[in-house]
């Protein structure tokens, strides 16, 4: 089992920064990716970001160049920095473990809302 919980999230006006930190616990060492998802209001969830044991990672087409994931095995952290923010970027941002022992378990955060304001 694993935990995760989100924090960062909030109002910023277009153009802005924010970033977004989830902490993992539990049973960390068997994660073998993790990352974020958003949900925009009336759509479905998307991956955003997520970043393996190797430290590959991999992007959404609309937030290259602007976001950045960086994961601290040491604290069990995964961050997300979100740069020159768009309205379409608001929604709720879920952090996301994938663990493959046999099948595939996949473990969310409570979520955390984003908004940008035009």
């Amino acid at each position: 089992q694993v935990q995760l919980v989100e924090s960062g999230g909030g109002l910023v006006q277009s153009g802005g920064s924010l970033r977004l930190s989830c902490a993992a616990s539990g049973s960390t060492f068997s994660i073998n990716a993790i990352g974020w998802y958003r949900q925009p209001p009336g759509k479905q969830r998307e991956l955003v970001a997520n970043i393996n044991n190797g430290g590959s990672t991999n992007y959404a087409d609309s937030v290259k160049g602007r976001f950045t994931i960086s994961r601290d095995n040491a604290k069990n952290t995964v961050d997300l920095q979100m740069n020159s923010l768009k309205p379409e970027d608001t929604a709720v941002y879920y952090c996301n473990a994938l663990i493959l022992r046999g099948a595939l378990f996949q473990y969310w955060g409570q979520g955390t809302q984003v908004t940008v304001s035009s």
